[in-house]
C-alpha cells in the first residue's frame, strides 16, 4: 500500500507541475482594443478555436484539472 501511495504522489506532483505549465501558455481572455471593435467571435481562429492549439490547451487542462481532483482525492482516502 505504501508503494501504490508514493507512486500516486509522484503522479500528482507531475501533473501539478503539468497544469502550471499548460495555464501560463495560454492566452489572455482580454481581446484588447482590436478584439472591442472587429469582433474577436468573427475571426477565423474565433470560429475555429477547438481546433487551435489554444483550443487543445484548454481540453488538455480540463482533463487535467479533473485527474489532479480524483488523484487528491484518491491520496486523502489512502
Amino acid at each position: 500500500m505504501a508503494v501504490l501511495k508514493v507512486i500516486l504522489t509522484v503522479v500528482f506532483l507531475i501533473i501539478s507541475l503539468a497544469l502550471i505549465v499548460i495555464v501560463l501558455l495560454q492566452e489572455g481572455k482580454s481581446a484588447g482594443l482590436t478584439g472591442s471593435i472587429s469582433g474577436a467571435a468573427e475571426t477565423f481562429w474565433g470560429k475555429n478555436k477547438g481546433r487551435s492549439i489554444e483550443g487543445k490547451l484548454e481540453k488538455v487542462t480540463k482533463y487535467g484539472a479533473l485527474l489532479f481532483l480524483v488523484l487528491a482525492l484518491v491520496l486523502n482516502m489512502l
